[in-house]
């Protein structure tokens, strides 16, 4: 990706568009996220109708509520983990980059993020986890029809514990993916002892 990167760079000039993909990403994902849970979006052309306007792009409330807290308090926790994390870091470190003539954003590259990276790492994992699992929470409160096949089997089946058996096996898995993945690229980063 970096090869990539710079090569276009050399090639044209111009840097890789990070503002406009960031506005796709934010925009995007919420959009994703909400088609996935069950296709609560609705799209059609909004129309002007007495003081008000009617159509367009709506999102169920409960959706909107739902993404907004999870997204704003995980984001809160995860910036404050990455500011610790960048400010661990020696400022002997950054003087020494400095002295050696690299320029802050390649001292803030090369220095300060890969060295913060062993200290980020750890309090990330329990991060995403808690996301994953305020995410169930959340969706037992605000969103319950994400819920409802499984309450639909229980009522045709009468079989409550196996459903909310395979409910607690899908979250697991979840869990148990993000933790090997995070572990796994903890023991890349970590520092090799001798």
């Amino acid at each position: 990706m970096r090869r990539w990167a710079h090569k276009r760079q050399e090639a044209t000039g111009q840097q890789f568009p990070v503002l406009p993909v960031s506005i796709l990403i934010i925009l995007g994902l919420p959009a994703l996220t909400s088609l996935a849970l069950g296709n609560p979006v609705e799209w059609d052309v909004p129309v002007l109708g007495g003081f008000n306007f009617s159509g367009g792009l709506t999102f169920q409330p409960e959706v909107v509520a739902l993404i907004l807290g999870l997204s704003l308090n995980s984001s809160a926790f995860i910036a404050e983990i990455i500011r610790g994390g960048i400010i661990a870091i020696s400022h002997g470190q950054t003087e020494a980059a400095l002295a050696l003539g690299l320029k802050p954003t390649w001292n803030l590259r090369l220095v300060v993020i890969p060295q913060s990276l062993r200290i980020i790492i750890p309090p990330m994992v329990s991060q995403y986890l808690n996301v994953v699992k305020n995410s169930t929470l959340a969706g037992f409160i605000g969103y319950p029809d994400l819920f409802s096949v499984i309450g639909t089997s229980q009522n045709q089946t009468g079989r409550a514990v196996e459903c909310i058996t395979i409910l607690m096996l899908f979250y697991l898995g979840v869990s148990l993916i993000i933790s090997t993945v995070m572990n796994w690229y903890n023991k890349r980063v970590a520092l090799v002892e001798r």
